[in-house]
């Protein structure tokens, strides 16, 4: 079974990047199972619905949030029917809307995809990760032994430990957030792959994707200031492909996937 994932989608030229090369990717890799993290598409800020089904429409089968899950209002109209919208799973089960995974059919085998955030530096008091998703996964692997987690946090140490904590137990723990790709793709001895940050797509020549002024003002002199989306920018696409072994779970191999212009996308 292979995964193609593609980090935090930002912005219009996040959006656009989808388009263009979403559907390049899929041919070139042929996965069975593309996921994408949302949770920045509109305005760096949440998700809609028409964003949504265009991300599904350009080849996405699952939509991955993370902590600006919330933060367009329009995501409340229809979380309820977005069957492949997966929000993080440790906000409360009783009051949140939508769900913390799913499970997808895969020719004969089944891949299960969590999306989980968090807690260290993130602003948010959120359910442990950990020992929120340790029964879920012992619940999942029931039915199916392929279980994928995106791990939407900003500690480096919060996602490596998960990862550990759960080697052999699940296929794949790839953090999102933080925007910058990581190059510490392996696979763990229990058969887990790990990226601890497969990064963003969206405006290049941005800061972490918002403008440059904006950010640096803020350094300069400490005042609040509003960050929007850096529109007027060249695009750079972040994503990592994972083989599973479809019988056990384990993973195979993790490659990490990066377009932009000092690393240009080549049609085969």
């Amino acid at each position: 079974m292979r995964i193609l994932f593609v980090g935090d989608v930002m912005g219009n030229v996040g959006q656009d990047a989808i388009e263009t090369y979403l559907p390049k990717l899929k041919r070139r890799y042929k996965p069975q199972v593309t996921i994408v993290n949302g949770e920045n598409a509109t305005r760096g800020r949440g998700i809609n619905q028409e964003v949504y089904k265009n991300f599904l429409t350009a080849g996405a089968d699952v939509i991955t949030m993370g902590n600006h899950t919330w933060d367009n209002n329009e995501i409340f109209d229809f979380i309820g029917d977005a069957k492949k919208l997966v929000r993080p799973l440790n906000f409360p089960a009783e009051t949140t809307p939508g769900v913390g995974y799913t499970i997808l059919k895969v020719n004969a085998e089944k891949l299960a995809v969590i999306n989980l955030q968090g807690n260290v530096f993130m602003g948010q008091n959120l359910a442990n990760p950990f020992t929120t998703v340790k029964p879920v996964v012992d619940e999942l692997r029931q039915q199916t032994a392929n279980i994928f987690i995106d791990m939407h946090a900003e500690t480096t140490s919060e996602k490596e430990a998960l990862a550990w904590y759960l080697d052999g137990q699940v296929s794949a723990v790839v953090g999102t957030h933080t925007h910058v790709q990581t190059s510490d793709n392996r696979i763990l001895p229990g058969g887990t792959a790990f990226l601890t940050d497969v990064g963003f797509t969206g405006p290049y020549n941005g800061i972490l994707g918002m403008t440059r002024e904006n950010v640096i003002s803020r350094f300069l002199d400490q005042m609040p200031t509003r960050f929007n989306v850096q529109e007027d920018s060249p695009a750079v696409l972040s994503g990592c492909v994972i083989d599973l072994d479809g019988k056990t779970g384990h993973a195979k191999k993790i490659q990490r996937v990066l377009i932009n212009p000092d690393h240009p996308y080549f049609d085969d």
